[in-house]
Formats: C-alpha cells, sequence, structure tokens
C-alpha cells in the first residue's frame, strides 16, 4: 500500500471525523437535515454523521453513496440501528447509480467542496430527483470577503492535498442555482471558531425546476 491510499484510508477518516463532529458544524446540521422526507437519498454519506438528525418518521427509505470504504462501514451500521430499508453503495457524484427520479430528498453536506466536477455532480443530484424535489444542502466555499477569499486561493493547493481534495475556493448557492434550481436559502455565516478562510458556510433547500 503507497503512502497516499494509506494516508486516505487511515488518516483523513480520522481528520473528517474530527471536523464533522465539531459543535458548530452539529449545530449547522440541525437545520438542515431533519427537513428530509420522503425516499431520502445521501452523497457523501460515509460515517453516518447525520443519521441521528432525520425525522425517522418522515423518511421512508435511506440510499448514500461514498467514495471511502473505512467511513461506509459507519453508515452502513447506522442504517440498520435505524431500522431503515437502506442503501448504502461505494460510489462517487460524477455517477450516481440510481435511476432518474427515484428520491424526494437528496442531503448533501460538506461534500461538493470535494468531488472532482462539481457541475457535474450538481446534475446527477437533480437527475435522480423527482420533479419538485428538493436538496439540502450544507457546504463551506467561496468567502464573501476578498481578504479571506486571497487567503483561500493561496492556501487551496496544499489543503486539497491533505484535506481528501477538499477545495476553498468553490461557489455554493451561486453553484446550485444554474444547475436547475430554485435555492431558498437558510444561513450564511463564518464560523466564530474558523479562521475566515476556512469557515464560509451557506445552507439551505434548492427545489429542482422543471421535470
Amino acid at each position: 500500500m503507497g503512502f497516499g491510499r494509506w494516508y486516505d484510508e487511515t488518516i483523513l477518516p480520522k481528520i473528517v471525523a474530527a471536523g464533522c463532529a465539531s459543535e458548530e458544524v452539529a449545530e449547522l446540521r440541525k437545520q438542515v437535515v431533519p427537513l428530509a422526507q420522503g425516499k431520502v437519498f445521501e452523497i457523501g454519506c460515509g460515517g453516518g454523521y447525520n443519521q441521528v438528525l432525520y425525522n425517522r418518521d418522515a423518511v421512508t427509505s435511506f440510499a448514500g453513496i461514498d467514495p471511502n470504504v473505512t467511513l461506509l462501514e459507519g453508515a452502513r451500521d447506522r442504517a440498520r440501528a435505524n431500522g431503515w430499508e437502506a442503501d448504502v453503495r461505494q460510489g462517487v457524484g460524477e455517477n450516481i447509480p440510481f435511476g432518474d427520479g427515484s428520491f424526494d430528498t437528496v442531503v448533501c453536506t460538506y461534500t461538493l467542496c470535494s468531488v472532482d466536477n462539481q457541475a457535474r455532480v450538481l446534475s446527477e443530484m437533480r437527475r435522480i430527483l423527482k420533479p419538485g424535489g428538493r436538496l439540502l444542502y450544507l457546504e463551506h466555499g467561496h468567502a464573501p470577503d476578498p481578504g479571506p477569499a486571497k487567503w483561500q486561493r493561496r492556501i487551496e493547493p496544499v489543503w486539497k492535498k491533505l484535506m481528501g481534495n477538499c477545495h476553498l475556493t468553490r461557489e455554493i448557492g451561486a453553484a446550485i442555482r444554474p444547475a436547475g434550481f430554485e435555492v431558498e436559502p437558510i444561513g450564511q455565516e463564518y464560523f466564530e471558531k474558523a479562521p475566515k478562510w476556512a469557515g464560509w458556510m451557506e445552507w439551505g433547500v434548492a427545489r429542482k425546476v422543471g421535470a
């Protein structure tokens, strides 16, 4: 096993787990994840960090993908504990292995930053949603202020290598709208306990427009 693979399978999941378990992140998840209903698909579901927040009475089935094999086991364990009809697979957002119009809700939290092709992933999420279906999103990305944005550009090349292809400069709402969604923001803010170059957050609901 090469160093890169060892790092991705052993060290990176621990870093992701530490970041995903922070109090600030958890508070934002509580504003987004409980809105899911019906047949739910979660992209980047590895670790199962969102599952405790779903409204079990509103969710009829759960499916998800994640490229990280180690993190997937946590998602499967939590789904089984919830007693859900679940289909959790290894996969990438650029090629979601489910049919058109399969889901009422897609949940995407801290995932668009690390995919290879953001536009393609957004297109795939729209494809698997039923007409009028909702994408619930919570992401970090491009800071609106010049100072933090400058530091994001400087730090991003090294950051991507250490953090599993995580980009600091990607747009969030501005990228979701042209992908065929009507965006209803819930909130935008900098995390108080993070440097501004790493702490810009946006979260909300995006409804699929058209068929």
